[in-house]
């Protein structure tokens, strides 16, 4: 098409040519001898000049009705702020009414309570409570402003110093929201173009750490290392772009969507094998695993240097809020200027600084609230291990117990529905408060959901008789037709 389009043009502009020709055969002006090709091509640059200086034709506007107007507006429907939201996302969790501790009031009537991660039984603590009390008369609520400007108290340092000292590292930092701690320290260090190998089983505040560091991120199967040195081999077998670039390692200790415990003695093994840098979050292990609650490192015997970077939130087994990051000096000091939730955030209000000071204190001064955890449980371990269609999926020393279905319905959806009747059921029926791994739209956490206790120390054997009891008892009328 294209070429008989051109053959027409070449015709044409030989029969203009030989028609200008003839009269034109024997012209010359200044020299130059004019033929009928020139005057063509002259032409046709006066016409193009003609085209370029011309001013564009626009059609008249012609104002729009009073009536015209009304009727675009009722046309007009605006995008929706948020998808439809469905049956299930109009749910209303059970509301506390008391102290989230090892009992609790939902609706006016005394629950067991399972859902709340206290693993230390240090909610309504004497000494913490104290503690609090006189950093309330001295310091008042809240600190007003961020901790680079005007907002540090000599309690937040005096509470860096602390977690420092207990976990053996040079130094610490603290953010004032738990869940930001994480999902502030990844961007801090991690930037585009740089390389993230992580669990796919990380909880969603790691997820939003990934996400906003920009970073080519990697998954590997849930705590499986045959599956991380597979990842870790392909991105750096051969590939010397790689060994330019920076390269971390993201896990939690204690899985808060399985209860898995990491590996960190061959994780470690890994990192210095293929020169990854390790970032650990610690909020469900800190204060729980080790000899003295220091966290996985000690549980393992890995020395705490090894690791690059470690976070916790404090809402766990401190029983207060905010977190910390510890390591050390270079990488706090980095944070303080390049780290957003410390950065843009109002600091730690210095009443909880102070409770986690005393939790701390006490941790250190008590280890055998260790044991007492550790025994509730085996015991829970124990009264689960025959759960109709439930199986246990967490690791033995996790603080969370996390039950799973030992059958699919095939569906997230499906399995969840079953998982919340029991929980509701067993709340309304038996006074027992569990919960079942309800995630967000925005959770993209690939492994099964499934039923989360979570165990303390402040547990009493008949707290743990009841919940057990109740369990199997639920769970066999629930499931009978799934089984």
């Amino acid at each position: 098409m294209a070429s008989a389009v051109m053959n027409m043009t070449t015709a044409a502009l030989d029969w203009v040519s030989v028609a200008f020709d003839a009269p034109l055969a024997r012209a010359v002006v200044f020299g130059v001898h004019i033929d009928g090709h020139l005057v063509v091509e002259v032409l046709l640059v006066a016409v193009i000049l003609f085209q370029l200086t011309r001013k564009s034709y626009k059609h008249p506007k012609k104002p729009l009705t009073e009536k015209e107007i009304d009727d675009l507006c009722e046309e007009w429907v605006p995008e929706p702020l948020h998808p439809s939201i469905s049956e299930d996302m109009k749910a209303e969790p059970p509301t506390l009414e008391s102290a989230a501790g090892p009992h609790t009031i939902i609706d006016g009537k005394e629950v067991v309570n399972f859902a709340s991660a206290n693993y230390l039984g240090l909610i309504g603590n004497e000494k913490i409570i104290d503690s609090c009390v006189s950093s309330l008369e001295k310091y008042g609520v809240g600190s007003c402003g961020p901790r680079g400007f005007y907002g540090t108290i000599d309690v937040h340092l005096d509470c860096e110093e602390r977690i420092a000292k207990f976990m053996g590292t040079p130094d610490s930092i603290l953010y004032s929201y738990g869940i930001s701690t994480i999902f502030s320290v990844i961007p801090a260090f991690c930037k585009k173009g740089d390389i993230i190998v992580a669990d796919e089983g990380v909880h969603w505040g790691v997820q939003n750490g990934l996400h906003l560091s920009r970073s080519t991120v990697v998954y590997f199967k849930h705590n499986d290392m045959k599956s991380l040195e597979n990842t870790l081999e392909k991105l750096t077998r051969g590939n010397k772009q790689a060994e330019k670039m920076r390269r971390y390692i993201v896990v939690e200790a204690v899985y808060q969507n399985s209860g898995q415990i990491a590996p960190l003695d061959e994780l470690v093994q890994l990192k210095e094998k293929y020169h990854f840098r390790v970032i650990l979050d610690e909020s469900h292990s800190f204060g729980v695993l080790g000899n003295s609650g220091r966290g996985l490192a000690e549980y393992y015997g890995v020395p705490v240097e090894k690791i690059d970077i470690i976070t916790a939130g404090m809402g766990n087994a401190l029983a207060t809020d905010g977190g910390f990051c510890t390591g050390s000096v270079r990488v706090v000091d980095h944070q303080r200027l390049s780290s957003s939730g410390y950065v843009f955030s109002a600091s730690l209000p210095p009443y909880l600084a102070s409770a986690a000071i005393s939790a701390v204190n006490y941790l250190e001064d008590n280890p055998s609230v260790l044991s007492s955890l550790r025994s509730n449980i085996a015991l829970l371990w124990k009264g689960l291990s025959d759960v109709p269609g439930l199986t246990i999926a967490s690791h033995p020393l996790s603080p969370i117990v996390f039950l799973k279905l030992k059958k699919s319905t095939g569906s997230s959806k499906g399995d969840l529905e079953l998982l919340s009747n029991i929980a509701d059921r067993m709340l309304k029926e038996d006074s027992v408060f569990i919960v079942s791994t309800k995630r967000s739209v925005l959770d993209k956490c690939r492994l099964p959901v499934g039923l989360r206790l979570f165990v303390s120390a402040g547990h009493s054997e008949s707290d743990i008789h009841k919940v057990s009891g109740s369990l199997r008892r639920v769970a066999a009328t629930t499931l009978a037709e799934h089984l």
